[in-house]
């Protein structure tokens, strides 16, 4: 029998019952980590034009260096689905963090770009890891709001989406070294592993879902099924839309319009309140036909790329449009591209649902920096962000009418407790 499933059947003696509450502080400190991998993905691209001006490294090089990753992600987004047959979501979710960890801190010590590249595609093996879990779990025990747990799991990215520009260029003015940032937050990710063997417990973290008979009927009990290939197929659009922001906007405010690492601060904090709505998008994901939000958000993302890489010039005007882009591309398009990706199958098939999720819109990324870096180097930044940011978000938006809302899980019961570990 599969071990990811479980019988609809009286509860076994020994299950411990844990209250809603305890539930909600045990997600917030599992949130509260993968904040601290938010911090290092902001970090990076403020300090990528001072690695490159020490090293050396051409614009593309730069770019790929801020997103490769992703390729790391992609690579253990399903390994990791598969993994969790075997061992906890908890001991996944910790060995994810000591490697990003790791990853994070050789980084600082890196001699040149193929060893960098290396230790920064490791961080996206761990993060991978990491996410997968947190993902799988919010949908297994919050399973009436699957999209808004979802959507909480970006919320504390915004969190470090903010924190992360704001400390590490305080902490580069102090050091004047692109290496002491890298150092303190890979350090951070030590301390988030013992809190969470201080305080997760295995009724929470290992929880499955029981589905209605209703549910189960809507959703598919396969991996291989319309909205699953449209989903995987928006979500590779994603990846470099996503990514192709996150990876070389820093460097176009610093190095096309001239902005200080504060300026750039600033404005990448701006993008990190907009992903503050990724609860409020996962909750409308939760209540709205999966074809409108994807569609309308999807064409919203077209018209914002071009305003940031084309239109606007001052700091107020990209801080406004960065802001916008976090609210509608980070907290409406990924989180239910995640959170429909798991309606779209049977609660048995949730780990894998996350799985593919992460593999496809991370292997995308994988190349997003890259690809970005290359149209700026050739045609102009102009170009670049009309190519990569608006013509993809188009494509998004007309894969997502073929989607069948009708075909997606509906709202389950409660998650029950798993057998004590």
């Amino acid at each position: 029998m599969n071990p990811s499933v479980v019988q609809a059947e009286p509860r076994p003696q020994g299950v411990r019952t844990g209250s809603h509450v305890a539930a909600v502080a045990m997600f917030v400190v599992l949130l509260a980590s993968y904040s601290i991998n938010a911090m290092d993905r902001q970090i990076f691209p403020l300090l990528a034009a001072d690695v490159r001006r020490e090293l050396g490294f051409g614009l593309a090089g730069t770019g790929l260096l801020s997103t490769i990753f992703t390729l790391g992600m992609a690579v253990a987004g399903i390994p990791t689905s598969m993994l969790l047959a075997r061992v906890s979501r908890r001991t996944a979710s910790s060995i994810g963090i000591a490697i990003f960890s790791i990853g994070t801190m050789l980084t600082a010590g890196a001699h040149g770009f193929a060893d960098m590249l290396l230790y920064r595609a490791a961080t996206g093996i761990g993060e991978a890891m990491q996410l997968t879990v947190i993902i799988a779990i919010g949908a297994s025990y919050f399973a009436r709001y699957r999209s808004t747990a979802i959507g909480a799991v970006n919320f504390s990215f915004g969190i470090g989406a903010i924190v992360g520009p704001v400390t590490g260029s305080a902490l580069l003015a102090v050091h004047h070294d692109w290496r002491f940032p890298m150092l303190v937050f890979g350090a951070l990710g030590f301390a988030a592993i013992a809190l969470i063997f201080a305080t997760v417990r295995p009724w929470f973290s290992e929880a499955q879902t029981v589905e209605k008979h209703v549910a189960h009927l809507a959703a598919a009990t396969t991996m291989w099924n319309r909205n699953t290939v449209l989903l995987t197929l928006m979500s590779l659009a994603g990846g470099l839309i996503i990514y192709g922001y996150l990876g070389m906007y820093p460097t176009f405010l610093r190095e096309q319009l001239h902005y200080t690492p504060a300026m750039t601060g600033r404005v990448m904090s701006a993008y990190g309140i907009g992903v503050f709505a990724s609860i409020a998008g996962g909750w409308i994901g939760d209540r709205m036909s999966a074809r409108k939000v994807l569609c309308v958000s999807f064409v919203i993302a077209a018209v914002l790329g071009y305003g940031l890489f084309h239109a606007a010039q001052s700091i107020v005007a990209q801080a406004a449009l960065s802001f916008a882009w976090g609210l509608v591309v980070s907290g409406v398009i990924y989180v239910n591209l995640a959170g429909y990706q798991v309606r779209s199958v049977s609660s048995h098939l949730n780990n894998a649902a996350s799985g593919v999720f992460v593999s496809s819109l991370y292997g995308s990324a994988a190349i997003a920096g890259y690809t970005i870096g290359w149209l700026a180097s050739h045609a102009g930044w102009s170009v670049a962000g009309i190519t990569q940011i608006t013509l993809a978000a188009c494509i998004g938006a007309a894969l997502s009418l073929g989607l069948q809302p009708s075909k997606m899980a509906a709202a389950s019961l409660p998650a029950r407790d798993a057998a004590s570990k």
